[in-house]
């Protein structure tokens, strides 16, 4: 005499199938692009570099203000290139909320 159970029918086995099926479509989706990897470690990158270039860039505007020898260009686009070179990733995050990317 064989002795089965109703507790595993076949709404169980279609629920046990679903989920086998959709945790590798979830780590399929939890990875992210190459390229977007790469983007981001050239930023990081770039950063690192640019910190200590912007730090010497206003100690020699600060020297050339002392001199007199300073035209307010220089400061005005030294402060607005600095202000994209740091603040790219808010600016991208923002162009992109606008055009809804």
């Amino acid at each position: 005499m064989r002795v089965t159970s109703a507790r595993f029918g076949p709404s169980a086995r279609l629920h046990v199938g679903t989920l086998v099926w959709m945790v590798p479509v979830a780590i399929a989706q939890a990875q992210s692009s190459p390229f977007m990897t790469g983007a981001t470690a050239l930023q990081i990158n770039i950063l690192a570099w640019l910190t200590p270039i912007a730090i010497i860039l206003i100690m020699a505007l600060g020297a050339m203000a002392m001199a007199n020898r300073l035209s307010w260009g220089w400061c005005l686009g030294a402060i607005l290139g600095i202000a994209i070179a740091f603040g790219a990733p808010q600016i991208v995050a923002w162009v992109r909320g606008m055009f809804g990317v």
